[in-house]
């Protein structure tokens, strides 16, 4: 990568982790499946000008169901239930972990042997967390950001199994499953009151969140990851994604007063080097394939079309 695409790199990387604070600031007063909702029904906009992938509508339902509503829907509520935004993002890294083992159930795929010791290291690193996570960090918020990196992982194993093409098509197209079964849970979950309310509530807070959440980091990011991705090796660019945690974890401290405990921060260092170790890959011997956003920040790599397919 030259100097100019690693700045590109860096500049997605600290809008997806600054996206976590973003969230947080914004939600406040509006239950979390209704801001879901909205964020995703302004993205969904942009299907009008961004072309259908080429795939299925089974699976862009299917991603849309798992990647995008399942998610978010957890991350959001995760974070209502009092998971600050730092540990937030440490904790969504696990998807990385959750993708290489239901692939090699699902698919059969054969984890390489840095794959396997990256979901051990990155399994040490989620034990340590939820063991010593303070008490601004409860169970159950934990829990839920772990079921959201679950979701996430399903849907890239979806995306995967059907070989299409993903990145900003798939990310806008399967948008379009969010808004309406997010709405309706926030009714059945919060009840129309609360929905009632928090709409009423939506005022320039939200709404510049929705804006940065929907507009910077979905379409504005994608579209620069994407392009990365076009021009460079896979294996050059996934490993910046990594800086997201990091980023998120500062500007919490710095903005929000939010310091993770000791074991958060060991913990969530030893997640991210597995996550590394499960990502990076060594030289392959032919030209990299281009892959989609999703399937990067999932380490998902393919091998020339004669050999079997691998994450």
């Amino acid at each position: 990568m030259n100097r100019r695409d690693m700045l590109l790199a860096a500049l997605v990387a600290s809008l997806w982790g600054f996206n976590f604070v973003v969230i947080d600031w914004g939600m406040d007063g509006i239950p979390a499946l209704l801001f879901v909702a909205i964020r995703f029904a302004i993205v969904s906009l942009a299907a009008f000008v961004v072309p259908r992938p080429a795939m299925s509508w089974r699976t862009i339902v299917g991603v849309g169901l798992f990647m995008s509503l399942g998610q978010f829907g957890l991350l959001y509520t995760s974070m209502a239930a009092g998971l600050q935004p730092g540990l937030a993002a440490l904790l969504l890294q696990a998807q990385v972990v959750f993708t290489v083992l239901i692939a090699a159930g699902v698919l059969r795929e054969r984890p390489s042997p840095a794959q396997i010791v990256g979901v051990t290291v990155g399994s040490v690193g989620l034990a340590i967390v939820a063991v010593g996570r303070g008490g601004n960090a409860p169970l159950l918020a934990v829990v839920l950001c772990l079921l959201a990196a679950l979701s996430w992982a399903v849907g890239n194993v979806i995306s995967r199994r059907a070989r299409g093409v993903g990145g900003l098509s798939l990310t806008v197209w399967s948008s379009l499953v969010v808004p309406l079964p997010a709405l309706g849970l926030s009714f059945v979950v919060d009840g129309s009151d609360a929905v009632a309310a928090g709409l009423a509530a939506f005022g320039w807070r939200p709404a510049l969140s929705t804006l940065y959440t929907a507009g910077l980091c979905t379409l504005v990011g994608y579209a620069i990851f994407n392009a990365l991705l076009g021009r460079n090796p896979s294996s050059a660019v996934v490993p910046w994604v990594l800086l997201a945690p990091v980023v998120a974890m500062l500007s919490a401290a710095l903005l929000l007063g939010q310091h993770p405990t000791a074991a958060e921060a060991v913990g969530g260092a030893v997640l991210v080097v597995g996550v590394l170790v499960a990502t990076l890959r060594r030289r392959a011997r032919v030209t990299e394939p281009v892959v989609s956003a999703e399937a990067a920040v999932a380490g998902e790599l393919e091998r020339p079309p004669a050999s079997p397919a691998r994450i």
